[in-house]
């Protein structure tokens, strides 16, 4: 099984769960940032996973990002930016045939959804959703990610693996 997590990630946090997500998928699976996660990478995949901070109670926006760079929040802990956002990579995104899966860092009590508009959008391009997005916490702005949390990523990227198998045996 091809399969890619694919992740925008600001203060590390995103790319540690995609590490572990992709660990517990499996030894093919890749995680990539938004800047490698290129058509030629994605080409063929059965699984694509994309994660993203939530930030504002949504997917970061244009004016997050603006924001951001402007320096004026966060200037103790600046943001990396250098990499294309989630929104701007799925523009990128051919259709495709397999299944998908979204998740997001944040806080626990923020009643806005990221993962849910990853899955949405992956499932419009033609990724069928495989597992309930999911939210993996982190104890301030910008992380550290809460204890637990990678092995519970891992966990979760282990039962995408085996719903993606059963679907397809």
């Amino acid at each position: 099984m091809k399969a890619i997590i694919v992740y925008e990630s600001m203060w590390g946090n995103t790319a540690a769960v995609a590490r572990a997500v992709a660990e517990g998928i499996g030894p093919e699976a890749m995680a990539l940032n938004t800047s490698e996660a290129t058509a030629e990478m994605i080409a063929d995949a059965d699984l694509i996973v994309g994660g993203s901070p939530l930030m504002g109670f949504m997917m970061p926006t244009q004016s997050t990002r603006d924001t951001l760079a402007s320096g004026k929040q966060h200037r103790d802990n600046p943001p990396d930016l250098s990499n294309p956002s989630m929104r701007s990579w799925f523009k990128t995104l051919s259709p495709g045939s397999g299944h998908g899966a979204g998740y997001e860092t944040g806080l626990g009590w923020s009643p806005g959804s990221a993962a849910k508009k990853i899955a949405r959008k992956l499932a419009s391009t033609g990724y069928e959703t495989v597992l309930d997005h999911e939210r993996f916490l982190v104890a301030g702005t910008y992380g550290p990610l809460n204890d637990g949390e990678i092995e519970r990523a891992k966990a979760w990227g282990a039962t995408i693996a085996e719903k993606v198998k059963r679907t397809t045996e």
